[in-house]
């Protein structure tokens, strides 16, 4: 379920959870790719497990982010409900060189082989 009317409190949220770079590179690379664990993320952004995991329950508790398990992984995802903002937030920031290097650095080992997404034999859900 998409939101049809924007309102006061859960854009502050959105907003107050975007207003940090560690956490946009984080929602970057999960609306790119669909979904990510922590173990990916950290590896990628070079960020360790407690930052990268203070970071992802920020945005689960801001309601941006969902979950689901898979053995011993867990993977986040942008809600339903806020796709449309998040998209069209980051949209904005699409060009910027770090950004860009982080996907690029998903790609690269994606293709290795070395991401739990692959591990598991998951197609990255592709959003652009």
């Amino acid at each position: 379920m998409r939101l049809k009317h924007f309102n006061i409190e859960p854009g502050a949220q959105i907003f107050l959870a975007c207003s940090d770079a560690s956490r946009l590179r984080i929602l970057n690379l999960i609306m790119t790719n669909g979904e990510m664990c922590i173990s990916d993320l950290e590896q990628i952004l070079d960020f360790t497990q407690t930052k990268t995991s203070r970071h992802l329950i920020y945005l689960k508790n801001s309601g941006i982010l969902t979950t689901r398990r898979i053995n011993q992984w867990i993977f986040y995802q942008i809600k339903d409900e806020v796709f449309d903002i998040v998209k069209q937030i980051l949209q904005f920031l699409r060009r910027d060189p770090i950004l860009q290097n982080d996907q690029h650095l998903f790609q690269t080992l994606y293709s290795n082989r070395e991401l739990a997404l692959n591990k598991l034999k998951l197609k990255p859900l592709s959003v652009q």
